[in-house]
């Protein structure tokens, strides 16, 4: 079996980077949060908590990168990340479940 290919990563300033993995951090929390795809609330509660520190770093990613005089989010290469590290799955856990028939 050959090992799967996975496409390049456009190549990021640290703190885009940076963004680029707390933002992926907090969708990942808030999806674990969702209650329509939840079973336990231990599971839920644990992650409302991650959440927050989650937030905090992502917040501070933006900080730093505003303080850096970066005033604009390039959102093509960042969206291309995204895609890259499996971002539209990791978002698809935050929105409703399809509907069963």
């Amino acid at each position: 079996m050959e090992p799967t290919e996975f496409p390049p990563l456009p190549a990021l300033p640290q703190a885009e980077g940076e963004f680029i993995d707390c933002y992926l951090a907090v969708l990942d929390q808030v999806g674990r949060i969702n209650p329509a795809r939840g079973s336990d609330t231990y599971s839920a509660l644990r992650a409302a908590q991650a959440l927050a520190s989650r937030a905090a770093a992502l917040r501070d990613a933006l900080a730093l990168m505003h303080e850096r005089g970066e005033r604009q989010i390039h959102a093509a290469t960042l969206a291309r990340a995204l895609r890259v590290l499996d971002g539209e799955r990791r978002a698809g856990r935050v929105a409703m479940p399809p509907t069963s028939k």
